[in-house]
Formats: C-alpha cells, structure tokens, sequence
C-alpha cells in the first residue's frame, strides 16, 4: 500500500501564494507520474501534472502562474501556486501512478485552498 500525505493549504488573499506538498510512502518501486488536482462544487479537474522525467502539463486556466516540481529521492510533487485568484479556490488532491506490487492510481485526503478577494 502507499499512502499520499499532502499539506501546504490555507486561506490567502487574491495575488497571494502557497505552496503544496505532497509525500508518497509505502511500497514503491517507481513512481511514475504525479499530479494535482481540484475539485470545487460540481467541478473536478487536472491542474498540473509531471513524469518522472520532469516533463510538466498544466491547465490552461493555471500556466504563468502555477509551478509543479519533484522531488524523486523524497517520492514528493510540490506545487507553487502564485498570483492565486478566488477562482482557484478548492479542495487540491495529489495523485500518484506507482508501480509497487502492482501498478495503480493513489490520491491524497485533499487540502483546501481558498483565496479571498
């Protein structure tokens, strides 16, 4: 089993930042890509996510704006958020591909994220 342990949320005005962490544990022989996502009322959606050769994708509502990175000895993905906008507000889960005894999807419990105007 691996367990995702995210942290880094809180409430910031708009044009603020945060930074979110996430740290896999557990049985791990490679971890492929990892990602966040966001969920908000009626809505879930990728922001950002990155392969284990560092190779980022971001939603286009987020780009200039959000950074995702690795840490691949810590088997952690960070996300960078600046300039955030009410709009980002949401609950942000982390996502893990891991090849262990077998290959799977892990998500994290989620952090909330809410900015004020």
């Amino acid at each position: 089993q691996v367990q995702l342990v995210e942290s880094g949320g809180g409430l910031v005005q708009a044009g603020g930042s945060l930074r979110l962490s996430c740290k896999a544990s557990g049985i791990i022989f490679v971890m492929n890509a990892m990602g966040w996502y966001r969920q908000s009322p009626g809505k879930q959606h990728l922001v950002a996510s990155i392969t284990n050769t560092g190779t980022a994708t971001y939603a286009d509502s987020v780009k200039g704006r959000f950074t995702i990175s690795r840490d691949n000895a810590k088997n952690t993905v960070y996300l960078q958020m600046n300039n955030l906008k009410p709009e980002d507000t949401a609950v942000y889960y982390c996502s893990a591909d891991v090849s262990g005894w077998e290959r799977r999807d892990y998500w994290g419990q989620g952090t909330q994220v809410t900015v004020s105007s």
